[in-house]
């Protein structure tokens, strides 16, 4: 079958990657000196996928240049600061069938997309040893019958996802009914895939490892592209840095700290063995123990 569509989920705060994605959108961090998003979308087109459907959120305007460089449609998530990622496929639920579904924070080291596919799946990778990620397990066809959170030796959700147009109509309905809700607010696309497995076959499809990475911490990108070591691209970490006389690298096991709100009002972080909070309303510096005791 031909792919018709891909849609780009970019819509997320992404407040794991404080103060980085208080600065820009995950999506359009540097990596390994390409745009991660503009990589994902030249690795599709290179693909003959037609048309490629971006949705976005926090900081939307940073993204209007896809448009004009790419000609990609744009869509914008309004509860994508309440919603989490099944927001987006609502937003973007006209483009759902024979549809590849993608993070616009995955980084593919081999293109993995093709202009025909046969049959829904979800991309995988073998984990070694204890996970914290989502451990799929399969019938003998390959399609998955059960999801863990977190596990050891196992095969775990990470990548993008293909939708047909089978699986499209009935996930299209599912959605629509959560999106009504109240209760749903939280729920991921996955947790309704989860819960209607009797109806929705999708297959694991499995990927070497190396081929497919995410990027949720600092840490996890400075382990990947080692230049982020010395050189954050963040304003905010180099300002820490100078005042705290240390080095960017030594700025680590950085931490949110939200409000009762969930939005992020600035984060913990340890820089030469010490445990500093730092408050994006004043950019104030305080040993945490002064914080918590104050």
């Amino acid at each position: 079958m031909n792919v018709k569509h891909a849609v780009i989920m970019a819509a997320g705060l992404s407040s794991r990657f404080a103060p980085l994605s208080y600065e820009k959108p995950k999506a359009l961090f540097e990596v390994r000196g390409e745009i991660l998003i503009e990589r994902q979308i030249e690795q599709l087109m290179e693909s003959g996928v037609p048309s490629i459907v971006i949705v976005t959120g926090y900081k939307s305007d940073m993204f209007t240049y896809l448009a004009d460089k790419y000609h990609v449609k744009l869509i914008f998530n309004e509860t994508y600061d309440t919603r989490n990622n099944h927001g987006s496929l609502y937003a973007a639920r006209d483009y759902l069938s024979d549809t590849y579904i993608c993070s616009a924070d995955n980084y593919f080291t081999v293109n993995p997309f093709e202009r025909d596919v046969s049959g829904s799946y979800y991309s995988v990778v073998y984990a070694e040893g204890e996970t914290d990620e989502w451990c799929v397990s399969t019938d003998d066809e390959g399609v998955i019958t059960g999801v863990t959170i977190g596990g050891r030796d196992a095969w775990v959700m990470l990548g993008h996802a293909y939708f047909d147009e089978t699986f499209s109509q009935h996930f299209v309905q599912y959605l629509l009914d959560a999106h009504a809700r109240d209760d749903t607010y939280d729920m991921f696309w996955e947790d309704i895939f989860l819960d209607h497995l009797d109806v929705l076959r999708m297959k694991a499809r499995r990927y070497p490892r190396g081929n497919i990475f995410e990027f949720d911490t600092l840490d996890d990108l400075r382990a990947f592209d080692p230049t982020y070591l010395d050189n954050s691209r963040s304003t905010i970490l180099k300002y820490l840095a100078a005042s705290l006389k240390c080095q960017e690298r030594d700025i680590r096991q950085i931490i949110p700290i939200k409000n009762g709100d969930s939005h992020v009002q600035g984060f913990q972080f340890i820089a030469d063995g010490c445990r500093y909070a730092f408050r994006y309303a004043d950019s104030s510096i305080k040993r945490l123990d002064e914080v918590l005791t104050s």
